[in-house]
């Protein structure tokens, strides 16, 4: 069973700056065109090929649900999954509850993908194609204050560094190699997964994604890891960033 796990329940803080409450929107499904010129659809349309999608929402979660709606006959396969926490936990809670729905649903490999990426459909199939863990990285510069950092240290071990009040960052340890990670992972130890969650849960629930995810990769050896770098990656933090890469999908029709 191929699970892919998007999480979209945060409050788009960025996004909806300087806008009035009544029409402050959820990122993942706003749109300046049609329904399926949403942030969302395009990540549905990479994640198609699994057996199941698992889409964690919060904010607004009613709308989601409307939205998804919409596109059932086009992706029967999604499950909505409700955290009722996303306005004071982290983004790890998020992934904590897709990772218990995909467990639910009996997900022999599970991809993860943050859920305001727009990113090429060729990088995105070679990572899902993987019959190894993959971890992503993008060609973009890094920033300090909004990237997070994938880097090798002197053991070989693949580590993230990150900080979520978007100050500087520190890495206290010899690495050989450092990257802009690509925010999409694919776990293929479901019972480490599980693990790397329930631990998690009971010692780090105010966290962000990032708290799982190194759970499980420090137990990965290089030979276990893939490295898939996305050819065309955005994060979108703001409607300027969503004109960009709408711009982007009219070019590529």
């Amino acid at each position: 069973m191929k699970t892919a796990i998007i999480t979209v329940a945060g409050i788009s803080s960025r996004f909806n700056r300087g806008i009035a409450e009544e029409n402050k929107v959820l990122k993942a499904i706003y749109s300046e065109g049609g329904r399926k010129d949403t942030l969302l659809y395009h990540l549905l349309k990479n994640c198609a090929y699994a057996d199941s999608i698992v889409l964690v929402g919060g904010y607004r979660f009613s709308a989601l649900t409307e939205y998804v709606e919409t596109l059932r006959a086009e992706f029967p396969q999604v499950v909505t999954v409700f955290n009722e926490h996303y306005a004071e936990l982290g983004s790890g809670y998020s992934l904590y509850l897709g990772v218990k729905e995909a467990l639910r649903l009996n997900a022999d490999e599970a991809l993860f993908a943050e859920g305001d990426l727009d990113v090429d459909r060729e990088s995105f199939a070679e990572a899902a194609a993987s019959s190894r863990a993959v971890l992503t990285y993008t060609n973009e510069p890094i920033y300090a204050n909004k990237a997070v950092v994938l880097y090798e240290n002197g053991e070989g071990r693949y580590k993230y560094a990150f900080n979520s009040a978007h100050g500087l960052l520190t890495i206290d340890e010899p690495f050989s190699c450092i990257l802009n990670s690509g925010q999409i992972w694919k776990f293929t130890d479901m019972e480490a997964l599980d693990e790397a969650s329930e631990l998690f849960f009971h010692e780090e629930r105010e966290d962000t994604n990032l708290a799982i995810i190194r759970r499980y990769v420090d137990n990965l050896s290089q030979d276990d890891v893939k490295l898939v770098r996305l050819k065309q990656w955005t994060n979108c933090n703001t409607r300027d960033d969503y004109r960009l890469i709408m711009n982007r999908w009219r070019s590529e029709q």
